[in-house]
Order: structure tokens, then C-alpha cells, then sequence
């Protein structure tokens, strides 16, 4: 990762708070003068495209415990009755969606996600996949996928993933050491990891996933290489390396770990240093900022031809225009509209009682919106931009649309061997991948708007 050439000058300044470009704009944009009503309309026009595939997110928002670390948005209870009830408001919201759809309801991504969908008991789960292939049909080859726990999850439920077609499994790890584990409050052996895994394996599921994270308390150069050691030697098909984001104004629960117990930045780049070294070594390929890929995996063939394509359930090879979500907190992305619905449980339910969508913010994108849009996922997706295409594609001259960001690209990650730009393209060299997301920073317009001091994004590094 060239980290001993990179000097702590040089880090402390790319080591600053910066989004993660799921979306552009980002969710900080988010307003609530985008109401449920525009939703519906934009539900409506989607309507018009019915032989365009449709990506869907189902959020299950329930854990038994939480996680001190944790940053999803999740609800803790032991209440299992909770689920039901819940499923019921998620069925009037599908219900309610796929009316306004039309005849459009072919999808090519389904994900479930959380908090832990596998708190959901197999009978659930059943009842969920039946309303959504009672109003959706999953198409030949879609990308079916699920996030399990592997401390509750049974092969009961196993058994029925791979009955159901989910043919991409994700699961959290996050760090094998016990000292780390003691700090975050998630207790998880690798014993408990590697049964999972192998009853995945064995029933034939076509790629699992699991998560790691770097930059937690206690973790230490020599434990968390130990952890990817380990990790290697399950040979998953894809393995997420996630910069651990502190972000206690925003998750409160975070307070719980002390500033001081974090890496320092210098260490943490040392702990994705680890982790790239090792998943390369072992014939790995890097996916996007933080993602490996075996080289037989979807997204590694994709990586070859700078096709890999982002959204909210994160890398995928399976674009689609338009991405609906379902449940408390979930977003998606319609007619080049982002639509969240409420993060709150008893809003959620209100609203669909009342035969309304629970949406509570959103954004429309503009014109100008849509191209830093294209150059950002290029970036993030690719490392690469294609400048003649994103030319042809929006009716712009680059050099002069871009001169600022072009000046601060030039001044400060060209200069430093993080980027190579030419007339014709901008790629992110090897050294810069990790630093991708204050490349991106270049061409995002709002970042200028949020200059008052206030913490809203966690850091780079």
C-alpha cells in the first residue's frame, strides 16, 4: 500500500471526515420536502419502463443485542412477536408499492438486510418471501442475497435460503480476537463462523461474503493479521475490509467506546496494509475501496471489464435504473429520486395504517447531480473514468466543467502518485485506492455547503 513512503504530514491530510459515496448526493442532502406524495408519483413513472428490472431491499431492523460498535440502524428486543407484527406493516407496504408499479415487477437484485434477517424464524421468512413473489417475480439469474449472523443463524434456516434461491450469503465477523470482541461487545467465535460457513459450502451456495472491519479498539497489527489469516483460510468468495466509521453524534451507543481505545491513524492504515498484502497474496482481487474477490467471483470478473456498479446494498454486478426499499430506514432510488422511509418504528406503522408510504425524506437529483454522480461511482466502482464518455453521456466539455476539481486533484493526489490523469481518463493508482473517497471529494459539490466545523461524516482513513 506504499504506507512507509506515505509521510504523517501527508496522511494527517487525507485523514479527514469524508461521505463513503453510497449515493451522490449523499444522504446528508436528504430533505423532508420530498414527501410521500412525490413518491407515489415517481412510483408512476417507473410504471412507464414495465420490462426494466427492479432492484429491492428489505430492511429487518432487529437484533437480540446490540453491538457497541455497531452504526446500522436496528432495533434491539428479545420480543420475538415484534417480527410478526412487523411483517405485517412491511406487507401493506409491498402491497402498496407493486400497486403503483404496475406491470413493472421483474427483479434482478433482491437483498435482505439489517439489523439480522435471520432473527426472522424459518416460518417468517416464508411468509415474507411468498408476499414479495406474490407482487414481485424474480428473474432467471437475479442476485438473490441475505446478511446472516452466525450466532443465531440455524441450518434450518440454511436449508431454506438454499431452497429459496439465495445464492449470495454475507456474513459479520468483524474481528476474531477476543480482546476485540470484548471492546465492541459482539462475542463470536471462529468456531461458531466456520460451521456456518462449511453448511453454506457444502449445500452449494454460489458465493459467500464475510465482513471485517478495521480501526476498532484493541485491535493490534498482529491480531487482526491473525484474523485475516484465518479468513483466508475459509476461502470465502468475497470479503468486505470496512473502515470502522465512530460516529457517536450519530449513534449514541458508540459512547460507549472511548476515543483513546481507537487506533491511531498511522495504525490503522497499517491494518488495511495487513489486509491487502495478505487477500492479494492469497490471489485475491480488490474491489472497489474496500472489497476482495476471488478472481472466479462475479465481481472480480466485472472488476476486469470496469463494470462493477454501486448502490445501497452495495457492490453488484446487477444494476438496475430504479431500486425500491422496504422497511423502517430503508432507501431507494426512483425515477433519479432517493426516497428514505422513516427511521422510527411507530411512524413506520402510522403511516401504512393510514394507507400512506412511509417515506419521510428524499432528494430529486439534478442534471448536475447525475454527472458528478457518474464521475464518483466510476471512481468508486472502477477507479477509473472514462472523460469521453462522461462527455458524450451529459452534452459537457470535462476540462471546464471540472477546472476546480481538476486544479485540486492535480495539487494534491496527482502530486502525491494517488491518481493519473490524462485528457482522455482519471485513474486511481494502486497506492491511492485506499484515499478513493477524498478523490471523490473533488467533484462533490455540497461538500463546500457543510464548512461549519460540525462532525457529519466519519474519517477517510
Amino acid at each position: 500500500m506504499g504506507a512507509a513512503r506515505l509521510t504523517a504530514e501527508r496522511l494527517a491530510r487525507y485523514d479527514r471526515p469524508g461521505p463513503r459515496y453510497t449515493s451522490y448526493p449523499t444522504a446528508l442532502e436528504f430533505h423532508e420536502g420530498f414527501t410521500a406524495a412525490r413518491y407515489l408519483e415517481k412510483l408512476a413513472e417507473a410504471a412507464a419502463r414495465p420490462a426494466a428490472p427492479l432492484s429491492l431491499y428489505v430492511h429487518l431492523p432487529f437484533c437480540a443485542e446490540r453491538c457497541s460498535f455497531c452504526g446500522c440502524n436496528v432495533i434491539i428486543t428479545r420480543k420475538r412477536g415484534v417480527a410478526a407484527a412487523y411483517l405485517d406493516h412491511l406487507e401493506r407496504e409491498v402491497e402498496l408499492v407493486a400497486a403503483r408499479l404496475g406491470a413493472r415487477r421483474g427483479v434482478a437484485q433482491l437483498h435482505w438486510g439489517g439489523g439480522t434477517p435471520t432473527y426472522l424464524t424459518v416460518a417468517e421468512m416464508d411468509r415474507l418471501w411468498r408476499v414479495l413473489t406474490a407482487h414481485f417475480r424474480v428473474l432467471p439469474g437475479a442476485e438473490v442475497a441475505i446478511e446472516v449472523d452466525p450466532r443465531v443463524t440455524s441450518g434450518e434456516q440454511v436449508d431454506w435460503l438454499h431452497a429459496h434461491g439465495f445464492q449470495r450469503v454475507s456474513m459479520g465477523v468483524q474481528d476474531f480476537d477476543p480482546a476485540v470482541q470484548d471492546a465492541i461487545g459482539r462475542y463470536q467465535t471462529y468456531e461458531q463462523t466456520r460451521t456456518l460457513f462449511d453448511r453454506l459450502r457444502a449445500i452449494g451456495t454460489e458465493s459467500i461474503n464475510l465482513d471485517l472491519v478495521y480501526g476498532l479498539p484493541q485491535q493490534t497489527a498482529a491480531s487482526f493479521a491473525d484474523t485475516i489469516d484465518r479468513t483466508v483460510a475459509l476461502r470465502p468468495d468475497r470479503v468486505a475490509v470496512y473502515s470502522y466509521a465512530f460516529v457517536p453524534w450519530v449513534k449514541a451507543h458508540q459512547k460507549a467506546i472511548r476515543p483513546e481505545d481507537l487506533p491511531p491513524r498511522e495504525r490503522k492504515l497499517e491494518l488495511f496494509g495487513i489486509a491487502h498484502e495478505r487477500f492479494l497474496a492469497a490471489g485475491y482481487v480488490q474491489i472497489g475501496m474496500d472489497h476482495f474477490a476471488l478472481p472466479g467471483d462475479a465481481l472480480a470478473r466485472a472488476a476486469a471489464t470496469r463494470t462493477v456498479h454501486r448502490n445501497f446494498m452495495g457492490y453488484t454486478t446487477h444494476p438496475a435504473d430504479d431500486s425500491i426499499g422496504f422497511g423502517v430506514s430503508a432507501i431507494g432510488e426512483v425515477g433519479g429520486a432517493y426516497a428514505q422511509n422513516t427511521k422510527k418504528l411507530t411512524r413506520y406503522e402510522e403511516a401504512l395504517a393510514a394507507g400512506v408510504p412511509p417515506v419521510e425524506r428524499g432528494l430529486e437529483r439534478t442534471a448536475d447531480d447525475l454527472l458528478r454522480r457518474d464521475v464518483i461511482q466510476a471512481l468508486m466502482c472502477n477507479f477509473h473514468v472514462d472523460v469521453p464518455a462522461i462527455e458524450r453521456a451529459h452534452g459537457i466539455d470535462f476540462a471546464a466543467t471540472f477546472a476546480d476539481a481538476l486544479a485540486e486533484l492535480d495539487e494534491g493526489p496527482v502530486a502525491h502518485g494517488f491518481v493519473r490523469r490524462t485528457p482522455a481518463e482519471i485513474e486511481v493508482t494502486e497506492e491511492g485506492r485506499l484515499f478513493v473517497r477524498n478523490v471523490c471529494m473533488a467533484f462533490d459539490a455540497y461538500l463546500r455547503r457543510h464548512q461549519d466545523g460540525a462532525p457529519r461524516f466519519s474519517r477517510t482513513v
